[in-house]
C-alpha cells in the first residue's frame, strides 16, 4: 500500500482493520497534529499495519476483553509530526525520532532493524481506583504476568501508561514517572515474588464474552 495521497485513499487505510476490536484509524488522532494542521500519516503503511496488528491483536484486545473499553492516546506519530512534538511543542511532548522508531512511528524500523508499535493507553477501571489511591504497581504486575510486551512506562495522570510490541526477543521492561519513579523490573532484575497479591481482584483474563462470529473456530 502507498502513502495515500487523497482523502479517499487516507480513509481506506483508516478501515485496515488491525484486530478484532481495533482499526488503523482509532491510532491516527493526534492533538499536536490536529492544533497545528500536520498530517499524521505513515509514509510506509504496509509497515504501520504490520506493527499495528501485532500491537492490537496481541496487546490491546487482552485489555479490551479483561477490562472493558480502553482509552486510546498517543498512538502512530508520522516522523513529521513525532519531530515537531520533540522539537517545537512546549513543554516537550514527544522523544526524538530515532528513539521513538518501531515505537510510536510504527512505519520506520529502528536502528537494529526491528519493526515495533507504542500507544498510550487508559483503563477507566483502574484509573478511577488510581485517583482514590490505589497503587500503580498493580496494574504494571498484572501487565508484566499476562501481556507479552516489550516495555511499559506509566505516567502520573490516571495511570495511563505506554504500551510496546516489537518483534525482537521479550524484553519486559517496566518504568514509571509516578512514585516510585524508575525502573519496576528490567532484565536481569528479579521481580517481586509476591506480585500476584497485588492483583487477586482482577478481574479473569479475557472474562468478557463478545459475541462469536459466526464461522470462526471456538
Amino acid at each position: 500500500m502507498r502513502r495515500p495521497r487523497s482523502y479517499v485513499a487516507l480513509e481506506e487505510l483508516g478501515r485496515q482493520r488491525l484486530s478484532r476490536h481495533f482499526e488503523m484509524r482509532n491510532f491516527l488522532a493526534s492533538e499536536i497534529a490536529n492544533f497545528y494542521a500536520i498530517q499524521n500519516i505513515p509514509d510506509e503503511p504496509d509497515t504501520a499495519l504490520a506493527a499495528g496488528r501485532q500491537l492490537a491483536e496481541h496487546l490491546l484486545d487482552p485489555l479490551v476483553e479483561t477490562f472493558g473499553p480502553i482509552d486510546i492516546r498517543s498512538g502512530y506519530r508520522s516522523s513529521e509530526m513525532n519531530q515537531f512534538g520533540a522539537t517545537r511543542v512546549k513543554p516537550q511532548k514527544c522523544a526524538r525520532n530515532d528513539a521513538n522508531y518501531a515505537n510510536h512511528i510504527w512505519d520506520r524500523r529502528n536502528s537494529d532493524g526491528h519493526i515495533g508499535a507504542c500507544v498510550t493507553v487508559g483503563i477507566p477501571w483502574f484509573s478511577e481506583q488510581f485517583r482514590r489511591g490505589r497503587d500503580w504497581r498493580d496494574l504494571a504486575w498484572w501487565l508484566y504476568d499476562h501481556l507479552d510486551f516489550q516495555e511499559v512506562c506509566f505516567f502520573p495522570k490516571n495511570a495511563v501508561f505506554n504500551l510496546s510490541w516489537r518483534d525482537s526477543d521479550r524484553e519486559c521492561r517496566i518504568l514509571s514517572y509516578i512514585r516510585p519513579k524508575g525502573a519496576l523490573v528490567k532484565p536481569g532484575m528479579t521481580p517481586d515474588p509476591e506480585r500476584a497479591n497485588r492483583y487477586a481482584d482482577f478481574p479473569p483474563l479475557r472474562g468478557i464474552r463478545y459475541p462469536d462470529i459466526p464461522g470462526d473456530s471456538p
